[in-house]
């Protein structure tokens, strides 16, 4: 495409991930008005409305958002040729919106560094569905539930392991002390839900489902939340292990099934080391789960 340079997109990048002309700037060490002209010099190259600018905010049209993800792809691709000429490969960065591998991923990071220490390991939590994939801020992501691709992204995915769902409730519930707990004990409750959560009202069958939910944008209000006695929870049970809270109390849910977890990665541009992360997974994964079965034996031979 002619006129396209790499600031273009550097400069788009930055101003949609920064939010604002002004911290776009702060980041390129750049000027805010060459902020400005860079991204108008874009626009006219493709031909499109990339940026809807407010006094207070700045969003993507969506020609921009296909154009960011495309950048973002774009500008790695130009890092990934600058390391092999110089014969090194940049960090794998794993994202994930909660609970990353769960009891897992204490292993899992201590054994890469130990087996890979030629590539870093960069751990992103992102709260977003997909741990950031779409917007190219992972290069492999943890997913649980259902993957589905961003627009315009081809991926390739591996179910690595299932979790059982649990009940979070204030630990003055008057559920908090039982041994599990059923979906239909919790329809009194006011429900949490995020935008990158499993959790929906979908859980329960239409005829008997809680009364109301609250929204949250992040895992912290959600335990806060939860604390606080303001609403209840259901989450997968790596949760329990990630983000144990004081006055939190994780129960089984009995009725609520399994979540599937997964890692997903680009299909068309995968980081060199991805196979190698998958796989590292679920040898730790399948250790552990041989390790399980060891400790029943013992308990209740």
């Amino acid at each position: 495409m002619s006129g396209l340079e790499l600031r273009h997109l550097q400069v788009l990048v930055a101003l949609t991930e920064e939010g604002s002309f002004t911290d776009a700037a702060i980041r390129l060490r750049i000027t805010q008005s060459a902020v400005s002209r860079t991204v108008t010099a874009l626009e006219a190259v493709v031909g499109e409305r990339l940026v809807e600018r407010t006094t207070r905010s700045v969003a993507l049209t969506p020609a921009g958002v296909r154009t960011y993800r495309a950048a973002v792809q774009a500008l790695a691709a130009v890092d990934d040729v600058l390391d092999a000429a110089r014969g090194r490969v940049r960090p794998l960065r794993v994202g994930y919106s909660w609970s990353a591998l769960g009891r897992h991923t204490t292993v899992v990071l201590r054994r890469w560094r130990a087996e890979r220490p030629d590539v870093a390991l960069e751990v992103h939590r992102v709260d977003e569905r997909d741990g950031g994939l779409a917007r190219g801020a992972a290069d492999v992501a943890v997913v649980r539930g259902e993957v589905a691709a961003g627009e315009g992204l081809r991926v390739q995915a591996r179910t690595v392991f299932a979790e059982r769902r649990m009940a979070v409730l204030p630990d003055g519930h008057r559920l908090a002390r039982a041994a599990s707990v059923r979906l239909d004990d919790l329809v009194g409750d006011t429900v949490l839900v995020t935008s990158y959560g499993t959790t929906t009202l979908d859980l329960w069958p239409p005829e008997r489902r809680p009364a109301s939910t609250l929204r949250v944008d992040n895992t912290d209000e959600w335990l806060t939340e939860i604390a606080g006695g303001l609403a209840i929870g259901v989450t997968a049970e790596s949760t329990a292990v990630q983000h144990p809270h004081p006055g939190v109390v994780f129960v089984p849910l009995a009725d609520g099934g399994e979540i599937d977890v997964h890692l997903v990665w680009p299909s068309g541009r995968a980081h060199p080391a991805v196979a190698d992360f998958v796989a590292l997974v679920e040898r730790v994964v399948a250790g552990d789960q041989r390790l399980d079965a060891a400790v029943a034996l013992v308990d209740d031979p």
